[in-house]
């Protein structure tokens, strides 16, 4: 491949960009809600040291929307289920973090490799099978759009009402066991919404690729701001950059969306920890 096939492959679509952008708007609104709501999420991600949780539930709910693609079924549907058998699973069982590392390394060989059975068996279009794994710009419907935001405003939601025993749980659990905090409902309940922003996530950046929207923009605003309000703002901020930036890119051209949107959130990181770094030693030398 010479420079020109990959000028091609990404911006062949540029003379013909406002009507191909019509055609994804679906995906561009839908990235848009996930990036927000996965920037919140990723905030508890990182305070609870769970980045590897999220691929874990990738595993399994890549794994479920396989199976529903063989079956004819809606692949959203079976992603949500596989994700939440995933979530409950980690939540439940994992309440050490060794524990929950033992149980995450168990389940993504498992989900992987009965995701890639249930591809095997599917005849149908090869690119319903790649999209599971690095997604798809045109594969969100109309009719799931709906659907979509609708899943992740009940996540949003359910995410604010355990806003405060969440933090508390998730800076400092043996505190917040002492003061009465349900801690085991807490972490199962918050297990369930990273399930469902899982779920949705797949189907946009695909199984392969989705902490690139649930955790390097939480772990760039950790590197730039520490306020409690601060890291959430500059979470969301870098999670909706990194989602519809990379959609607005794809759009020019053939290539999937994945490697837009992953690049794009892994400069942001770049970008913040080199500026968290100089920070710090601009205070270390002022002291």
């Amino acid at each position: 491949m010479n420079w020109a096939d990959i000028w091609d492959a990404m911006f062949a679509g540029l003379p013909f960009y406002g009507e191909i952008l019509g055609l994804v708007w679906n995906a561009v609104v839908a990235g848009a809600v996930l990036g927000l709501v996965g920037g919140l999420v990723g905030v508890f991600v990182m305070q609870r040291d769970m980045a590897f949780a999220v691929h874990g539930i990738a595993e399994l709910s890549f794994a479920g929307a396989a199976a529903a693609l063989l079956i004819g079924a809606d692949v959203v549907t079976g992603s949500i289920v596989g994700s939440l058998i995933a979530a409950a699973i980690i939540g439940w069982l994992g309440a050490r973090a060794r524990d929950r590392n033992s149980i995450i390394g168990v389940l993504m060989p498992f989900g992987l490799g009965l995701g890639i059975l249930f591809l095997s068996l599917y005849d149908g279009r090869s690119a319903n099978r790649f999209s599971l794994l690095t997604g798809q710009i045109v594969s969100v419907q109309s009719d799931q759009l709906g659907w979509l935001i609708a899943i992740s405003a009940v996540a949003l939601a359910a995410l604010l009402v355990i806003w405060r025993p969440l933090r508390f749980d998730s800076l400092d659990p043996q505190s917040a066991a002492a003061r009465g905090v349900p801690t085991t409902a807490v972490s199962l309940t918050f297990m369930l919404l990273l399930g469902l922003i899982v779920a949705v996530s797949v189907h946009i950046i695909g199984a392969l690729l989705v902490m690139a929207l649930l955790v390097t923009p939480a772990a760039a605003a950790m590197r730039v701001a520490t306020g409690p309000r601060s890291v959430p703002l500059l979470a969301t901020a870098f999670g909706f950059v990194s989602a519809v930036g990379g959609i607005l890119l794809a759009v020019a051209g053939t290539l999937p969306v994945s490697p837009f949107i992953t690049t794009i959130s892994f400069l942001i990181y770049v970008v913040c920890r080199v500026v968290g770094g100089r920070r710090g030693r601009v205070t270390r030398t002022v002291a």
